[in-house]
C-alpha cells in the first residue's frame, strides 16, 4: 500500500469523541451557521498500513502530507457504510416475487438456489460483494447460504430437506468475500437438526478454521453463528447454537420476529433462546419487528442487540421496527441492507432515508430520527452492534482505524446550497453523488465503476450462471428473465 493524503474535504468523522484538538465545526458550506460540532473542513492522511495516520482541519503543512495527494475540491468525505445484516449471494435474484411477503419470497429463493453448486455460489457472492463496494458499503455481516438444500413451510413449521452440499459450498462464499476485498463477518449455520450433531459441529469448526486460515486479518471481522431457530422444530437447536458460540467465542445473529406471519410460533421460540442462555452481549436479533414488550425488555436487559433492515421490511411488507423504543432500552442497533433480492438496489443512502422517513411517518414526529443519528446507525452504530473488535477497526474516521471512506460530491450533480451538513449528506445525496470508494486507502470504485480485475468477469459469470441454476432447479424464475 502507498500513502495517500486527502485534502480540501468536508469531513464527517462519525466519531463520538473529538478527532481533533480544540473545537470543531463552523459555518455551513454556504456560510450559514450549522451549530454542528463534529464535521469540519480539512484533510486526512492514510499510512502505508491502510489505516488513518493523521487528520486535521484546514490545509495540511508540507510536513503533514504523505504520498499521493487527492484534492476532493470541497466534497464530503465520510466513513464507508456498514451493512450489519446481509445475504450477499442473492445478487442475481433482484426483482424476484415482487408481490410476496417473507415466506413466499423465501420459498421462491430456496427453489432457485437449490440448483447452485460451489462455483455458482462463489460468483454470486463475488458479484454481490463488488456491488456492495461500488455502492459505498465497505464492511458487511454476511449470512452464508447453508449447505442444506430444502424448503421451509411456515404453516406446518417444518422444513423439507432435499440434499446436503459439500463443505466447499460454505468455504467458497468466504473465499469470494476475501477475493472481493470486502471486510466481512461471516455467519455460518450449524444445521445440527439435519445431520448428526457431532458432524454438524465439526463442519462448523472446519469452516471457522478455513476463515482464519485463508482470509487476511485486515479483512476478517470474525465469525458468527447464523441463528436459525426461527425455522427450527426443536429447542435443542437453540442449545446447539449456544454451544457453538461458547466453543468459538463468537456471537450470533438470529432472524427473528421479522414478519407477522406465524407470529405465535415465532414468539414461542424466543423462550428457547432465553432458556438456552443465548441472550447476552454479542447476540443480535435480525429484524425484531414484532416482539412483545416483555421480549424487548428481556433482550435489552441481557445485553442483546438488534439489526434493522428498513428497505427489506418495507419491500416484503413485514412491518416497522420500533427503533425509538429499542433506543430507549439501550439496545445496540445496527442497520443492514439484507438481501439484494429484497432491497433490489443495495443502496445505503436509500436505506437510511427509508429508515428515517418511515420512523417519522409511523411516529408522526419529524424529529424522531435525525440525519446524523441515522447515518451513525449505518456506520459506527453497526460496527458497535457487531462487537467491540469491529468498532475498534471501522465505522468512523479516526487515527488508527482502517481508512475506509467515501468521497461524495454534492455539486456533481448539483444538489443546491448546503444548509445542514448531515441533512444534506443523508437526505440530498445518493449514489449519483458517490464519486470514489476507498478501502484501506485503496481505490475500489470510481464513478460507479469497480477497479477490481474480476469485475467484468463477475458480471458475465453471474448472468450465465443464474440461467443455468434456474434451469437445474426447474424454477419458473428462468421464464421471467428478460436477458
Amino acid at each position: 500500500m502507498t500513502e495517500l493524503t486527502v485534502v480540501d474535504a468536508v469531513i464527517l468523522p462519525m466519531a463520538d469523541r473529538p478527532v481533533l484538538d480544540g473545537p470543531l465545526g463552523g459555518p455551513g458550506l454556504d456560510g450559514q451557521a450549522t451549530g454542528s460540532a463534529d464535521w469540519f473542513r480539512g484533510w486526512l492522511r492514510v499510512g502505508d498500513d491502510g489505516r488513518i495516520a493523521a487528520i486535521g482541519e484546514g490545509t495540511p503543512t508540507a510536513d503533514e502530507i504523505g504520498g499521493e495527494v487527492l484534492d476532493v475540491h470541497g466534497a464530503f468525505v465520510a466513513p464507508g457504510f456498514i451493512s450489519a445484516h446481509s445475504h450477499i449471494f442473492t445478487s442475481g435474484m433482484r426483482g424476484m416475487t415482487p408481490g410476496d411477503s417473507l415466506y413466499g419470497w423465501v420459498g421462491e429463493q430456496s427453489t432457485f438456489i437449490s440448483g447452485a453448486d460451489s462455483d455458482d455460489i462463489y460468483w454470486f457472492t463475488l458479484h454481490g460483494c463488488l456491488d456492495f463496494l461500488g455502492n459505498g458499503v465497505t464492511s458487511a455481516y454476511n449470512f452464508t447460504d447453508s449447505r442444506v438444500v430444502g424448503k421451509y413451510d411456515a404453516e406446518s413449521d417444518t422444513r423439507e430437506i432435499y440434499a446436503i452440499r459439500p463443505e466447499e459450498y460454505l468455504h467458497r462464499q468466504i473465499d469470494a468475500a476475501r477475493d472481493a476485498g470486502l471486510r466481512t463477518m461471516n455467519a455460518l449455520r450449524l444445521d445440527s437438526e439435519f445431520q448428526p450433531a457431532e458432524e454438524a459441529f465439526a463442519v462448523f469448526a472446519r469452516a471457522v478454521a478455513h476463515l482464519k486460515r485463508s482470509v487476511p486479518a485486515e479483512l476478517d471481522l470474525g465469525a458468527s453463528v447464523f441463528g436459525a431457530v426461527q425455522w427450527s422444530a426443536s429447542e435443542q437447536a437453540a442449545r446447539d447454537e449456544v454451544a457453538a458460540m461458547d466453543a468459538h467465542g463468537i456471537g450470533n445473529q438470529a432472524h427473528f420476529l421479522e414478519t407477522s406471519e406465524a407470529l405465535d410460533q415465532q414468539r414461542e421460540k424466543f423462550r428457547w433462546y432465553e432458556e438456552a442462555g443465548a441472550l447476552r452481549p454479542g447476540f443480535l436479533f435480525g429484524h425484531f419487528v414484532h416482539p412483545d414488550s416483555s421480549m424487548s425488555r428481556v433482550a435489552a436487559e441481557k445485553g442483546a442487540g438488534m439489526v434493522w433492515q428498513p428497505t427489506s421490511n418495507g419491500r416484503l411488507g413485514s412491518g416497522v421496527a420500533d427503533i425509538p423504543h429499542y433506543r430507549s432500552l439501550g439496545m445496540p442497533i445496527g442497520v443492514g441492507l439484507d438481501d439484494q433480492s429484497c432491497t433490489d438496489v443495495s443502496d445505503p443512502f436509500q436505506n437510511l432515508r427509508i429508515g428515517a422517513y418511515t420512523q417519522r411517518a409511523v411516529n408522526q414526529d419529524a424529529s424522531i430520527v435525525m440525519p446524523r443519528e441515522m447515518l451513525r446507525m449505518h456506520t459506527l452504530g453497526s460496527a458497535e452492534a457487531l462487537g467491540p473488535q469491529v468498532a475498534a477497526a471501522v465505522g468512523s474516521l479516526e487515527v488508527g482505524k482502517f481508512a475506509d471512506f467515501l468521497v461524495v460530491d454534492p455539486a456533481s450533480p448539483d444538489t443546491g446550497p448546503v444548509w445542514d451538513v448531515f441533512a444534506h449528506y443523508a437526505f440530498a445525496c445518493g449514489l449519483r453523488n458517490l464519486k470514489k470508494v476507498f478501502v484501506g486507502g485503496e481505490l475500489v470504485s470510481s464513478e460507479g465503476v469497480s477497479t477490481h480485475p474480476l469485475a467484468a468477469r463477475a458480471s458475465t459469470e453471474l448472468h450465465a450462471r443464474v440461467r443455468e441454476v434456474a434451469s437445474r432447479a426447474a424454477s419458473r424464475s428462468v421464464e421471467r428473465l428478460a436477458w
